[in-house]
């Protein structure tokens, strides 16, 4: 397993246990089964972005894609798909 699926696991269970089991697509806001699940950069490598955990979300496949395809941004740096900092 590649070390950016373990990132994704490992994300992707943090935010579970913080909303209690539900895990909301950053772009499309719609629950994210773990099989269904990627990893996504808020802000983009290629904008200067990093892959700190601040910087990452859950999202689904379909939307990760669509997003980068159409160049959008979630409009909440606050969704709820990110992990919280506490």
């Amino acid at each position: 397993m590649s070390r950016l699926s373990l990132t994704r696991d490992k994300i992707y269970k943090t935010v579970a246990r913080q909303l209690h089991g539900q895990v909301p697509c950053w772009v499309c806001g719609q629950h994210v089964l773990p099989a269904a699940a990627t990893l996504e950069h808020i802000r983009p490598l290629s904008e200067g972005g990093n892959s700190h955990a601040e910087n990452l979300a859950i999202s689904h496949e379909v939307c990760n894609g669509q997003r980068h395809a159409k160049g959008v941004i979630a409009e909440s740096a606050e969704s709820p798909g990110r992990v919280a900092r506490n």
